[in-house]
Formats: C-alpha cells, structure tokens, sequence
C-alpha cells in the first residue's frame, strides 16, 4: 500500500449549482494556526484481498469483509446487483451502521480501492469509487452503460453514513474535489440530519445515485 503525506489547510467547497470555474474563487483560506497534516493511503476490496462471509447466492447477494486501517474493516454487502459499502471496527458494527443502508436504486458496483482520508494520522473519511448503472445509455449489446461517481463517507467516532458527491465524468478533477469535501465536511457532518453534497458539476452519475 501507498501513502501520500502532504501538507494542506482546509477550503471552502463550492457546491453545486455554482460552476466548476467559480470553485477556486469560493475557497476561504483558514489560519495557518490550524493547519493540519493530511494524507492519503489506500487498501483494496478485491475479492482476493478480502473475507467472503455470504457466498452469493442465485439473487446475486454476497457480503464480504475486508481490511481497513486503524483497525477498521470495509464490510461489502451486494444484493440484486447492488452494493452497499460501510465501515466499523467488526462486521456486526459495520452492518448497523447508516451506510450499510444506503442503496442507490440502479444497479451499481464500487471500485476495488479505497482512499483513507486521514488528519495527523487518524482516519476520518473514506472515499471509493462507484459506478452507477444508466438504463437510458445503452451500449451496442444492450446492457446498460456505467458512469463514474466517487463518494465520501464520514468514519468513526460518531455515525458511519455518506458525507458527499462527485461525479467522475462531469469534474475535470473528482479526486481532488473528493479530497477536499471530505477534509471540509465529514469530521462535522450529521448523519441523519445534514443532506449529502454534491460537489461541483452535477452529471449523470450524481443524478442517477440522488433518485
């Protein structure tokens, strides 16, 4: 696995439906006095790298635990060809959390690596890639065609739930928007209570995942 350190001081996000070219104006510069190390590492989803807990069944319903970092575990849950991605220090922890009720209504899947945000260390924000199924964007067999999106979710302490949006096809630069909104947004954000933000220009993947 690959770290990347960087030093960075937090900046206000523009929010859609503000556009893209505007985001750097919007950006409020805080204090150096609160700066703080942020960084970057990854682990992998991949079926090989994880713990296959229910082997899928003929609906296509499959959960898988995997490793995470700061003792934390990435628990997958498919079913009818949906996913639903949470965290928690255990499986039984993970699956009561808000984000392992969040569904999209299309098919989907994620991305086999996930970015661990971190501040000084600590874990704060997951970031994973999704790809949402387009029922009205065929391909030359008929099968629907995916389009990006990346999602940000907020870790413990406090509720596990989607914190942000960002569509991958719509945004010249997802991950840094990514990045950015789970700096900003996640440590504060109220499961429950606060909506999910969609950062930048708002595509089709964003619309398909806020049905």
């Amino acid at each position: 696995m690959r770290e990347v350190q960087m030093k960075y001081v937090p900046r206000r996000l523009l929010i859609v439906p503000a556009a893209s070219t505007l985001l750097a104006a919007a950006f409020g510069l805080i204090s150096s006095a609160n700066a703080q190390t942020f960084s970057s590492s990854y682990t992998s989803t991949a079926p090989k790298d994880c713990r296959t807990i229910d082997k899928p069944g003929d609906n296509g319903s499959a959960t898988q635990v995997c490793p995470g970092k700061s003792g934390l575990v990435v628990l997958i849950s498919e079913d009818d060809l949906r996913e639903t991605v949470s965290v928690g220090p255990n499986r039984a922890a993970a699956a009561k959390e808000p984000a392992a009720e969040a569904w999209f209504a299309p098919f989907n899947s994620t991305a086999h690596t996930v970015e661990w945000r971190a501040a000084d260390g600590r874990p704060f924000a997951i970031i994973q890639r999704w790809l949402i199924a387009d029922n009205n964007d065929l391909d030359k067999t008929g099968s629907p065609i995916t389009k990006p999106m990346l999602a940000v979710t907020r870790l413990p302490p406090g509720p596990v739930c989607h914190v942000a949006y960002i569509d991958g096809q719509a945004n010249r630069n997802p991950n840094e928007l990514a990045r950015q909104a789970a700096d900003e947004f996640a440590r504060d954000f109220n499961c429950g209570k606060d909506e999910v933000k969609v950062i930048g220009e708002k595509g089709a993947a964003v619309s398909l995942a806020k049905r």
